[in-house]
């Protein structure tokens, strides 16, 4: 799919963009185009690639439609995964959360309908699924805007959808880099002893998108099947001897986290490795086109972090981290 085609990142110097752009590259893309705000990261990835004529890369924010126009001219695909992501940062600078999060996915849509890009993928998380704190709100919201942008001024037919996952393994920010700082010191501080996290690896993470641009009709939110995870355990992966600090939950926190609420069970269809979630606008989730070989799920269907039938080990995760590191 993408064999001498142009790929586009928003975002693309964080962690995603790290684990995506190498495999891109394996499928002989004629260019990726990484497009961020941060020179500093775009600094230190231009020296992974100084000899790769494919890979350049663009200083720019989603906020500026005219910068975006400028990386999305010519473009095939575009991978959206520019976005505030850090849940107190969010609730304290909530205005700027909502340029980058929801005026910033606007953008992105008008540019790719302006430059004719022929599909594009935007990455949630399970915070915006039943939403408590405004990170998950404006994804949710983004979420809403990606899809509805299928079925509306949208001539050139660009197509649009939604990956959406969980934690990510040691990803910049995530809760096993800040437990290995923490362990230095002999204490690990947990929010609530019962709390579940959503497991994903960057490659995993990277998977379900390219399924995505491969599945994708437009307007569906495809969300990957992957194990859940006590916190307190993933601690006790990261060190069995520090000393466990309970603090209580922080704001906008939930004990567990969902990727497919009761509300979208009536218009969510089960796959071997996913869930697809199909718009209810347009009675999408009656054509058959985009219900494929999917079988309908029970409309009490709640896929949760605590209610899943898969769960990580510690020893499961120990290994992971020990081949990864």
């Amino acid at each position: 799919m993408f064999k001498n085609k142009i790929i586009a990142i928003t975002g693309g110097t964080g962690s995603f963009g790290k684990a995506c752009i190498p495999k891109i590259l394996k499928k002989d893309p004629k260019e990726i185009r990484v497009f961020s705000r941060d020179e500093m990261k775009q600094w230190e990835m231009v020296s992974l690639y100084k000899k790769n004529n494919r890979v350049n890369f663009f200083i720019g924010d989603v906020r500026d439609i005219n910068s975006l126009n400028n990386v999305f001219s010519g473009v095939d695909y575009v991978i959206h995964a520019a976005a505030t992501k850090i849940v107190p940062t969010a609730e304290y600078n909530p205005e700027e959360c909502l340029k980058t999060n929801v005026l910033g996915a606007i953008n992105v849509i008008q540019s790719a309908k302006l430059n004719n890009v022929k599909k594009l993928v935007a990455l949630s998380t399970d915070k915006a699924s039943n939403p408590i704190n405004l990170y998950g709100a404006s994804k949710l919201c983004s979420d809403k805007l990606i899809i509805a942008s299928n079925f509306t001024n949208n001539k050139n037919r660009t197509s649009f959808s939604v990956v959406r996952y969980g934690n990510v393994i040691s990803s910049r920010g995530s809760v096993i880099p800040f437990f290995k700082n923490q362990s230095k010191s002999g204490t690990m501080t947990i929010t609530h002893p019962d709390m579940t996290r959503f497991m994903i690896n960057l490659d995993q993470a990277v998977d379900c998108v390219f399924y995505a641009f491969k599945e994708s009709l437009g307007g569906e939110i495809f969300v990957s099947k992957i194990p859940s995870m006590k916190v307190l355990d993933i601690a006790k992966t990261i060190s069995s001897k520090a000393k466990i600090k309970y603090i209580g939950i922080r704001p906008g926190e939930k004990i567990h986290e969902q990727m497919i609420g009761l509300e979208d069970a009536p218009y969510t269809y089960e796959y071997k490795k996913y869930f697809k979630i199909l718009p209810a606008i347009y009675d999408i989730y009656k054509n058959k086109r985009y219900v494929k070989n999917g079988i309908k799920v029970k409309n009490n269907f709640v896929y949760s972090s605590n209610k899943n039938k898969k769960w990580m080990t510690i020893k499961e995760l120990r290994n992971w981290i020990t081949k990864n590191s």
